[in-house]
């Protein structure tokens, strides 16, 4: 497997605040540009990045949670009494980040869009990977990302909650001319949290000089190897 130097990625490093949303990309019709949440503006702007005009790929996009924070604050509307529109719950559900991206870029390759849960990031490179080898194409995005949920939702003794908004978008092939990655199962036994953890531990090994990353929980675990 091959990741391609054009890897981007959206981080967060401060607390997350409405002035501090990440940049749309100059892609976006203005019709859509007010149906992004903060979230959505973050993969927008990662994803944009590895985006070729001229070469449309089939994209996996992966999130333990998507936007349920909007999704908890329609539930408080309800609550109060208060009707919730069909396009506040239609930008609510797991794959509306996707939808919106499609109807912005125009996209007609594959989408899948994945909610990992316990499994981390690894499910995203299964399915991109599934995708290579079965001849859909030469190569394949995937977009990883998460936020902070909300104090409603209780975090511990579980390890799924980001420490900061982040998205990660990467090409991946089965040759080309990036980074040589070898992606197999490992038989540790590890707990390293949801993916919302996990993307940042990825971020840290494209950038650094390690030459291996395991990631896992008590169920599956798997390991990255720079070749």
């Amino acid at each position: 497997m091959s990741c391609h130097e054009d890897w981007q990625k959206w981080h967060d490093h401060q607390t997350f605040t409405q002035e501090e949303k990440a940049a749309i990309p100059a892609a976006v019709p203005k019709i859509l540009q007010r149906r992004l949440s903060p979230l959505a503006r973050a993969v927008f702007n990662a994803a944009d990045g590895c985006i070729d005009s001229d070469k449309s790929l089939p994209i996996v996009f992966s999130s333990a949670h998507g936007e349920v924070n909007k999704s908890l604050e329609m539930l408080k509307s309800m609550q109060k009494g208060e009707e919730v529109s069909p396009t506040a719950f239609s930008l609510s559900v797991h794959n509306a980040i996707s939808g919106l991206f499609s109807m912005a870029y125009g996209y007609h390759q594959e989408i899948t869009v994945i909610a990992p849960g316990q499994d981390g990031i690894a499910p995203a490179f299964i399915e991109a990977l599934g995708l290579l080898q079965e001849g859909h194409a030469d190569e394949a995005l995937i977009v990883l990302y998460d936020e902070p949920l909300s104090d409603f939702y209780p975090s511990l003794p579980f390890a799924l909650n980001a420490p900061a908004m982040c998205a990660l978008a990467l090409k991946v092939s089965l040759t080309g001319n990036g980074l040589p990655l070898q992606f197999n199962s490992s038989s540790a036994h590890r707990d390293d949290g949801e993916q919302a953890l996990q993307i940042l531990s990825f971020i840290k090994f494209l950038v650094a000089d390690d030459n291996a990353l395991a990631l896992g929980n008590h169920r599956h675990s798997w390991e990255w190897h720079k070749k």
